[in-house]
């Protein structure tokens, strides 16, 4: 990249930092009125309890675990993802990085927040620490989902800051002074010096080498909530694989996602070119097909058998009253888009968007059917199905939930730069071999 695009890029990725335009300002009223109502719903629930839900003592878990499971499975992709791409020197994916690793950081921050609506008493969430047992898949759960948020919110900054720098330098008398004393606070003084670049670089290694374990961790924790409970369903030993490439699938067809609209709406055409998707689109579909197959595995072995009970479940699930999710989510959610993604005439950067929707929806659905299905199956021969219909309160925290997610990358648009500068620098290798002078340095104030 030349200097002059460098400057052109800058100018870009600034220009939503230092403008808002009126459809800002709607969309973010839009997002917090709506994160707003299902806050009041949440506090409704609080106040009454959990008969405010759908949620009774045959399916104890609905929408909000549901919620749970899916917004882990976003986060995969972003951390994950741009640390393998960081890893093995793909140079394509330096405009996308940040994208990515803020999208792991937004879905963390709802993942961790859905066991606490799903409590009917989250006052006692610290005697799942003071009293839980170490055996209980749940104990895991609560460890190692914030060291996943701690790790990828570290692992965004540690290449924010030299961009940080930039903004400290250059918007003088252009943002608020609150604004510059937040942008001197988190560039921690960087001055583009090559001893600084080293120790970033060092940092950055360090910390890709340790989120993407904790990634995996993360995702196998969270299935074995399932595979090590006495749940027909759920009786099953490849859960925890299933959950990692599953949370691949969706999260890779996110990040197509949110590159599609941040491409459009800061008319980055020239830097998120059809190169990004079509890789990513190559990554999408792979992810899919291996998704497919663990699929086909777990219903292949179980309904070889079919076991009493697994039988109820599966001619339930395939054939009955949650037939009307399971087909259009497989069909559309696992084999269109991945069909959609190999095909050459319609791996466009329009298709491919949609299929990235296509993805999550019908991700979305698979996690519902993992959760409430077999929790509704009854325990005892005597006893009939369990009911489950989410009420408005759920679906009003469930829509809220996707609004603060949408909130958090808003909000880190308006402050920071949604692309990375430092990573597109021209001669940037060059520079921190030689410890040369940089284009993002600067004066501390």
């Amino acid at each position: 990249m030349s200097p002059t695009e460098h400057e052109r890029l800058k100018a870009l990725v600034f220009q939503p930092v230092i403008r808002s335009t009126p459809v800002y300002y709607l969309w973010l009223a839009f997002l917090l009125v709506v994160f707003g109502a299902g806050v009041l719903a949440y506090l409704n629930q609080l106040n009454r309890g959990l008969v405010v839900t759908g949620m009774r003592d045959a399916v104890v878990w609905g929408l909000y675990i549901s919620n749970f499971v899916f917004f882990s499975g976003l986060s995969m992709a972003g951390t994950f993802i741009s640390a393998i791409l960081r890893i093995t020197g793909a140079g394509w994916r330096r405009p996308l990085t940040r994208l990515a690793e803020l999208s792991t950081v937004a879905a963390l921050l709802m993942t961790a927040l859905m066991p606490v609506v799903d409590m009917g008493r989250p006052d006692r969430i610290l005697n799942l620490v003071r009293f839980g047992r170490l055996e209980s898949p749940l104990l895991w759960d609560l460890m190692v989902i914030p060291t996943y948020l701690v790790a990828s919110a570290l692992y965004l900054y540690l290449f924010l800051i030299p961009d940080v720098a930039v903004l400290r330098d250059e918007l003088k008398g252009r943002v608020s002074g609150l604004r510059r004393r937040l942008y001197s606070l988190l560039a921690l003084g960087w001055r583009g010096l090559s001893e600084q670049r080293q120790s970033l670089e060092w940092a950055g290694t360090v910390m890709m080498l340790v989120v993407i374990p904790i990634g995996v961790a993360t995702h196998s924790v969270v299935s074995w909530i399932f595979g090590m409970t006495f749940r027909v369903g759920w009786n099953s030993t490849i859960f925890a694989p299933y959950f990692v490439v599953g949370a691949l699938y969706s999260g890779t067809a996110l990040l197509i996602t949110l590159m599609f609209i941040i491409r459009r709406l800061y008319h980055l055409e020239d830097y998120l070119t059809e190169q990004h998707f079509r890789y990513l689109g190559y990554l999408m579909a792979a992810f899919g097909m291996v998704y497919f197959y663990f699929t086909f595995a777990e219903y292949l072995t179980t309904g070889y058998k079919l076991g009493g009970e697994e039988k109820d479940l599966l001619e339930e699930v395939f054939f009955g009253r949650y037939s009307r999710l399971v087909w259009p989510g497989f069909l559309a959610g696992q084999v269109l888009p991945v069909l959609l993604a190999v095909h050459p005439r319609t791996r466009t950067i329009p298709v491919l968007f949609g299929a990235s929707l296509l993805v999550n929806v019908g991700m979305w659905l698979k996690r519902f059917i993992i959760v409430v299905p077999s929790l509704a199956a009854p325990l005892l021969p005597a006893y009939g199905w369990g009911i489950y219909i989410p009420t408005l309160t759920e679906v009003a925290v469930t829509v809220g939930s996707f609004a603060g997610f949408a909130l958090v990358i808003t909000i880190f648009a308006k402050l920071f730069p949604i692309v990375s500068l430092w990573e597109t620098e021209p001669e940037r290798e060059l520079m921190v071999e030689t410890g040369g002078p940089s284009l993002m340095g600067g004066q501390d104030d």
